[in-house]
């Protein structure tokens, strides 16, 4: 009989994400995986509808990737890169630039997703220290700008980034850099964009474009600020914003990229490029950490042009060889183009399957796009009941905030699909809706904090 997990350990010493170490949300004991089903240490298996925060496309398990990292892993598991290459992240940086738009040139390889945007802040503010501007004016281009309920990871650059009033690091204060951010953009997807959408970025570039390195944005999905899909021509209108005031544009694809929101790339859905691109976590599959920030030769020269002459980063992970051989055959996965019917297919059949839920009462929206559905509700959830109920119903879905959300992998089949939304459905009526006492709840208990919990569960690496 299989031994069961010391879960007393791990909830005395093992720290997880986004939780306290007094107050510690229960966790479930992971034995194995296999498809789209992970299999728990007491026998039970779950549909997973997260593909392991957005990352596990393929499924686990998949034999090309298993193949590929066992063949490196014997040949060469890590090599330091700096003075060294290797085949493997050459083919990798070949994939990408044969998948990415055509300015982009170069490749830098990262540990993880915040280290991408990490790497992109640092690329847009060494840029402009090689431009051919009196001193005074490279020195002013110290600003990223960006809009409100974005999310792009939990290092410090990163931080500046992320909503400054709503998102989780405002208890930084002053140790986080002050950026700049202008409100949200509020044209549904599929819109056309409403007249004022831009008009906060217009003025702020218009005022401040002289301080001002880099604007950097989710394009068309904010994830983890609100799962929020906003117009494609709202990109087309910043792209050409910072055409107009010099400024680069960088994107922030590391959960959009690979075929999540039904394009290869989400700036497909428009007719932009970026200056700098960041990707991740379905990079490899989800089977190891690996990201990477992309450049324009444009970018790369200016950097290159600086006082310091090179790019002042190097981690010691740059360029693994299992993880960039693990990224190839995903990429060679996301080639055969089986994706784009699946996440069609995918898409479709969440429409269907939950559109009704707008009639549940504790249900403020419905949004589907791509392989991403999401059921809004009119408050924040109880993430530790709510995940007890998912797993009581055979399924593995990890609400936050005030969203029930599934992001599955593209190989789901239709059944385990249609298990993780009818579970969704379940569970959200199952929420009392605001201003109602739940039973057996006295109004002292509802208002500690009943239906809220403060540890959310998002990631970005």
């Amino acid at each position: 009989m299989r031994n069961l997990l010391d879960f007393d350990f791990d909830s005395a010493h093992i720290w997880h994400p986004y939780t306290s170490m007094t107050r510690a949300l229960p966790v479930f004991g992971v034995h194995s995986a296999q498809g789209c089903e992970l299999e728990l240490v007491d026998g039970r298996k779950l549909i997973d509808g997260t593909s392991s925060w957005w990352a596990c496309v393929h499924g686990y398990g998949h034999p090309a990737i298993l193949t590929a990292m066992e063949q490196q892993l014997h040949q060469l598991s890590h090599v330091m890169f700096g003075g060294i290459t290797h085949e493997p992240a050459i083919e990798l940086c070949k994939k990408l630039l044969a998948m990415t738009c055509e300015p982009l040139t170069k490749v830098f390889l990262c540990d993880s997703g915040s280290i991408a945007v990490e790497v992109a802040i640092k690329m847009a503010l060494q840029y402009w220290q090689g431009q051919d501007l009196p001193l005074a004016q490279k020195a002013q281009k110290q600003r990223i700008l960006t809009v409100k309920k974005g999310y792009h990871g939990d290092t410090f650059a990163a931080m500046s980034v992320c909503d400054p009033e709503g998102g989780m690091h405002t208890m930084f204060g002053e140790a986080v850099i002050k950026q700049c951010f202008v409100d949200a953009p509020q044209t549904p997807f599929g819109e056309s964009l409403h007249q004022d959408d831009l008009a906060p970025m217009q003025r702020i570039l218009r005022e401040q474009h002289q301080d001002i390195a880099a604007v950097i944005i989710e394009p068309i999905m904010q994830g983890a600020g609100g799962m929020r899909f906003y117009s494609s021509e709202y990109l087309r209108g910043l792209r050409a914003l910072c055409d107009e005031y010099n400024v680069l544009l960088i994107l922030d694809e590391i959960a959009t990229g690979f075929g999540r929101t039904g394009k290869l790339f989400a700036y497909e859905h428009t007719d932009i490029t970026p200056d700098i691109l960041c990707l991740g976590k379905a990079l490899t599959g989800g089977y190891i950490s690996l990201a990477a920030t992309l450049c324009t030769d444009n970018v790369a020269q200016g950097i290159s042009q600086s006082p310091a002459g090179v790019f002042m980063h190097g981690p010691t992970f740059m360029g693994n060889p299992l993880a960039c051989a693990a990224a190839c055959a995903s990429l060679d996965l996301i080639n055969q183009q089986e994706w784009p019917a699946q996440v069609a297919a995918i898409e479709q059949q969440m429409q269907r399957e939950l559109a009704d839920a707008i009639d549940i009462p504790s249900v403020k929206a419905v949004r589907v796009l791509g392989a991403v559905g999401v059921l809004e509700m009119h408050q924040a959830v109880n993430t530790a009941a709510l995940q007890q109920q998912f797993v009581d119903l055979g399924v593995w879905v990890r609400p936050f905030a005030n969203l029930i959300y599934i992001m599955p992998p593209y190989v789901i089949s239709s059944a385990q699909l249609s298990q993780l939304t009818q579970a969704m459905k379940q569970v959200a009526a199952t929420i009392t809706p605001p201003n109602i006492t739940p039973p057996n709840t006295t109004p002292e208990l509802a208002s500690q904090g009943w239906h809220t919990d403060q540890n959310i569960s998002i990631s970005h690496g």
